[in-house]
């Protein structure tokens, strides 16, 4: 494969990826903007679903249900299909279900329709995101592998920010279709770029390992329901400790099977990669963190601060601004402090910045709200990419798919154990401080982000056994060289 040619650094700088490079990485970066903006926008719909659809809105959990579970069931697969069939394949496969799935959403009239719909979209989602990152590993060098991430993801961080908002606006000046058939064009453009420029890198597979996939896909399927349960499906405590257990007895499982196991869905080579084993565990903590701020947020703005829901959503902007900045800066603080000082120093600063919100906040300094939350979207953005690249940039050809997708399943559970951590932390403090004013909800809201504060600061134990870097990070551009 192409990047074999440039695998060692030198003091050389690294050719300008062609014309045609710079279009699949747009094509990857659309794909991961599609994925995280349904992620988020759905949920401001819900009520105009229900009314149009002639339904309870308290039954309308299973339209988020039905996608999320989908992702969760299908994302252990992903590597194998991408080197079994090709990345160019299955990433234009998943923009193709993807669209097909929003455009059958929108036609729905019924609830159960629109079930159906989002089954075909969480198909595409599921592997449009890991695949993509797949493709990136392929097309580019992997020293400028990390320049080119942190070009592609900023979308997919920009998703999550403008979906609630964008949502809103469609619903209350178009319909709650719209938020569905913005995906069309979007992923029209994609398919097209994909399938005339980009090449269909594949790999040697072995028999698909079914039984495998049955076991990661229940334990993946289980531990979602668990961890959103209480939340999404209203479900009993002994409804969430059962598929807890039945969750990880899956995932211990599937380690017994694969343990000796050359044919495993994912082959346990994969950790003998240090790199691969510090980043993955960096990974699961350092997200269960930072999944806790974007639930965190906006719900301390408006009952601890008072603010509307507007203002409190405009407040993301900021965040948006902080993480497409560092973009640029990326690779270069990497190659001047390297991955272990980046990794600690940002986590323990996401930690301060934690602290300094409230803070602010609550001392009326409004105007540094702003302020805070930008430096919040500069580290958040900077240790996302910084995580993803340390994972996954010393594996082999051969194991990088089955690591890449590794990597995701491990991303899409901590994301939702955040949100879980952060309320649970919500409901211990309330219990204690009885919230019937905003000064109570004060004393709970300083509880919970002091809490936070130390979990989101725990990875940094992790990324000090970060080993020594061993070559330098290339930008995509010949100017941007640091050497």
């Amino acid at each position: 494969m192409r990047w074999l040619l440039f695998h060692h650094h030198t003091a050389t700088a690294e050719p300008r990826p062609s014309a045609s490079v710079h279009w699949q990485l747009w094509t990857v970066a659309f794909g991961f903007f599609m994925q995280t903006l349904d992620t988020t926008i759905v949920n401001t719909a819900l009520p105009s679903m229900a009314k149009s659809l002639n339904e309870n809105p308290l039954h309308m959990h299973s339209v988020i249900v039905s996608y999320v579970l989908t992702v969760a069931m299908m994302l252990p697969a992903s590597g194998w299909l991408a080197d079994r069939f090709g990345v160019k394949k299955v990433f234009f496969s998943a923009i193709l279900l993807f669209s097909l799935g929003s455009l059958l959403c929108a036609r729905s009239t019924t609830l159960h329709e629109l079930e159906m719909a989002r089954v075909i979209q969480g198909i595409g989602g599921a592997m449009m995101v890991p695949v993509g990152r797949l493709t990136v590993m392929k097309i580019v060098p992997r020293s400028q592998y990390m320049a080119a991430m942190a070009f592609v993801t900023m979308p997919g961080q920009v998703g999550p920010l403008l979906g609630p908002a964008l949502g809103g606006f469609l619903v209350q000046y178009a319909s709650w279709h719209w938020i569905f058939l913005i995906n069309l064009p979007v992923g029209l453009i994609g398919a097209v770029i994909t399938w005339l420029l980009m090449p269909n890198y594949r790999m040697p597979t072995r028999g698909f390992d079914l039984l495998g996939f049955v076991l990661l896909a229940m334990g993946m399927a289980t531990l979602t329901l668990a961890l959103g349960g209480r939340r999404s499906l209203d479900l009993d405590a002994i409804y969430i400790a059962l598929l807890s257990i039945i969750g990880i007895a899956s995932l211990f499982g599937y380690w017994r099977h694969a343990k000796h196991n050359e044919n495993a869905l994912f082959n346990l080579r994969l950790f003998n990669t240090k790199t691969f084993s510090i980043g993955l565990l960096g990974s699961l903590l350092g997200r269960i963190g930072s999944g806790m701020l974007p639930f965190m947020t906006p719900l301390f703005l408006q009952l601890g601060i008072g603010f509307t829901p507007f203002h409190a959503g405009l407040m993301m902007i900021p965040m948006v601004i902080g993480s497409m900045g560092t973009k640029r800066m990326i690779v270069r603080i990497v190659n001047r402090f390297g991955y272990r000082n980046v990794l600690t120093g940002s986590t323990l600063a996401l930690a301060v910045v934690n602290l300094l919100f409230p803070l602010v906040a609550l001392l009326g300094w409004t105007y540094a709200i702003p302020v805070v939350l930008f430096f919040q979207g500069v580290v958040n953005a900077m240790r996302f990419t910084t995580m993803n690249t340390l994972t996954l940039k010393d594996l082999p050809d051969t194991l990088a798919s089955g690591g890449n997708s590794l990597l995701s399943m491990v991303m899409q559970l901590s994301m939702s154990l955040g949100v879980t951590t952060a309320g649970i932390l919500l409901g211990l403090f309330v219990g204690t401080h009885a919230p019937s004013t905003i000064g109570n909800m004060h004393g709970v809201f300083i509880g919970t982000y002091l809490c936070m504060a130390l979990v989101i600061a725990l990875p940094a134990l992790v990324f000090a056994k970060v080993p020594p870097d061993s070559s330098q990070n290339a930008s995509l551009t010949q100017n941007e060289n640091d050497e």
